[in-house]
């Protein structure tokens, strides 16, 4: 693994985005508060897409109150795989996937055993706001478990991984695939381990790898290049971020998309205030890309044609950003 360090002056001749200037010009400016609560809501959003003829993973139940949660199994009718999430969580805290069971008791991805009494535990932290945005009472949501796309296979440890995208003006304008690694629980969450790969917009390729600002070649459990690798369906995703605006109308916009080996691409969720580590991962800059969408006036056009407008003009324009 290698870590490089780059003088101020280098992160700004390469164009990079830093979080004074996102928070003033891109979420302050382009996204109303009032809108926020469109994303911030897994419950919320995902009615929303659906409204929009936009494939998500299925709803199985919503947990609101404490009483509920001894009764959260009369929800699954038989399934054997399910998540559950903080309706308002933040940064993948919270999330609990279940990827089997033994006997009475629940399997999860990490390969700890949850008997019911755990899981009506874990579901009343959940209500009771201990990982919600603000630490406010929440609803927990129970979903559908994406079922892997063995395309992932060798470069994932155990989890599903997601394909974050960066919105900006309804244009898609970086994309990178997180990951999972053991150290990550086989969560696809950066901050907890797992790897983020750069994808050029213009071919779906990965062209570059971290983790924990780390440069990386290959996935630190399985041994698999992770350079090179193409994302199926790759122009479909495209075009579902693009659509992402016209459901939520936010201007600077995160749309995190799964690989679904069954109904393919779907969208997992939506963030208002995604952040910058993107850059990290494609060796690339934001700001550039931003004044080239402002510049161009792709932003008044049709979804299809500004996805493809990015394809187009954001090809991998990988830099060095050793001083």
């Amino acid at each position: 693994m290698r870590t490089w360090f780059a003088r101020p002056d280098a992160l700004r001749k390469a164009g990079v985005l830093s979080l004074n200037r996102r928070n003033a010009e891109c979420i302050m400016r382009l996204n109303d508060r009032s809108l926020y609560p469109l994303v911030d809501d897994k419950i919320r959003c995902k009615k929303v897409l659906e409204a929009q003829n936009m494939p998500v993973p299925g709803m199985i139940g919503q947990i609101a109150y404490s009483g509920q949660s001894n009764r959260f199994y009369s929800h699954l009718q038989g399934r054997e795989q399910f998540v559950i999430k903080p309706a308002n969580g933040s940064g993948g805290d919270g999330i609990l996937v279940i990827v089997g069971q033994r006997g009475e008791r629940y399997l999860s991805s990490g390969g700890r055993l949850w008997d019911r009494d755990d899981i009506a535990h874990y579901l009343t932290n959940v209500i009771s706001g201990l990982y919600s945005l603000g630490g406010q009472p929440d609803t927990a949501l129970l979903e559908e478990l994406v079922e892997f796309d063995p395309v992932f296979d060798g470069i994932a440890f155990q989890g599903v991984p997601d394909i974050r995208l960066i919105v900006y003006r309804g244009v898609p304008v970086m994309s990178m695939v997180r990951l999972p690694t053991r150290a990550s629980d086989g969560k696809a969450n950066l901050h907890q381990g797992a790897i983020g790969a750069g994808i050029c917009i213009a071919t779906g390729q990965t062209i570059a790898a971290v983790i924990s600002n780390h440069h990386v070649d290959e996935h630190v459990d399985t041994g698999s290049p992770l350079l090179g690798f193409n994302v199926p369906d790759w122009g479909q995703i495209v075009s579902m971020a693009a659509h992402c605006f016209e459901a939520v109308k936010l201007g600077y916009l995160g749309v995190d998309i799964v690989l679904d080996k069954n109904r393919g691409p779907l969208i997992l969720e939506l963030n208002a205030r995604p952040g910058l580590n993107i850059q990290i991962a494609n060796h690339a800059g934001l700001r550039q890309r931003l004044q080239q969408v402002d510049d161009s006036g792709a932003y008044e056009w049709a979804a299809n044609e500004r996805a493809e407008w990015a394809r187009e003009h954001f090809s991998s324009n990988v830099y060095d950003p050793r001083p």
